[in-house]
C-alpha cells in the first residue's frame, strides 16, 4: 500500500471498509444520514479537544479524514480532482475580515 499519496489513503480506507463489511455500494438516505452523523460526532470530539483539553486532537482529525474519504468512496467522488478544482477556485477569491478573522468565501458584490 502506497503511504505517500492520497490514492494510497483512499485504497487503505476502501480496504478497511471491505474488511469490516461496511456498506460502500449503497447510497441510501439512511446510510448517508448515518455517515453524516459520524462526521459530526468526530467534529464534536475535535471541539472537545479544543475546549476541554481532552483527547488526542491529531487522532480525531485522522478519524474525520478517514470518514470523509469513506464518504468519497461511497459517493463516487474523485476527491483528488475535486480538491485541485476547488483550490484553483479559492485561490482567485479575495479574503475579507469578518469579526476579526480572515474569510475566503464567495462574497456578493
Amino acid at each position: 500500500m502506497n503511504k505517500d499519496s492520497i490514492s494510497g489513503m483512499i485504497n487503505a480506507v476502501k480496504a478497511f471498509h471491505e474488511k469490516n463489511g461496511f456498506d460502500i455500494a449503497t447510497k441510501s438516505d439512511s446510510t448517508m444520514f448515518y455517515r453524516q452523523n459520524m462526521l459530526m460526532e468526530e467534529l464534536g470530539e475535535i471541539s472537545e479537544c479544543l475546549t476541554k483539553g481532552k483527547g488526542n486532537i491529531a487522532e480525531e482529525h485522522a478519524d474525520l479524514f478517514i470518514l470523509l474519504l469513506g464518504n468519497c468512496i461511497v459517493m463516487d467522488i474523485d476527491i483528488e480532482q475535486e480538491f485541485w478544482t476547488k483550490m484553483e477556485k479559492i485561490m482567485q477569491r479575495p479574503s475579507k475580515n469578518v469579526a476579526g478573522f480572515n474569510r475566503v468565501s464567495e462574497w456578493e458584490k
